[in-house]
């Protein structure tokens, strides 16, 4: 027997900002109100409207918020296990570089 898929959905009010800790290599997806992503170790934000869709990296934390407009809902999938093996290696090499650039570097 193998996986196939999981997902995880909740909604988010207009005001409020809720702090995430990604377990697993996800896929963020949203409906209704648009979601503003901040991550962690991305110098971008993200705002997310109705429809759209982020890949989140295991290990890294989001703050999301909604600003305005009706509730938001957000939808966690999880890829199958061949999909979160790509992802989690793309996301040890990405680190593995910025460790190496950053030599000598304090990070905060």
């Amino acid at each position: 027997m193998r996986e196939i898929s999981s997902s995880i959905t909740f909604e988010i009010q207009a005001g409020e900002t809720v702090p995430l800790m990604v377990m697993r290599s996800t896929r963020l997806k949203v409906s209704g109100a648009a979601v503003w992503v901040t991550r962690s170790d991305d110098i971008e934000d993200y705002w997310l409207e109705a429809g759209h869709t982020l890949r989140l990296r295991r290990g890294e934390r989001l703050w999301l918020s909604v600003e305005g407009g009706p509730v938001a809902r957000l939808a966690f999938s999880v890829p199958t296990r061949a999909d979160e093996r790509a992802i989690n290696w793309f996301a040890r090499v990405t680190d593995r570089l910025g460790c190496w650039l950053r030599q000598g570097w304090r990070t905060v």
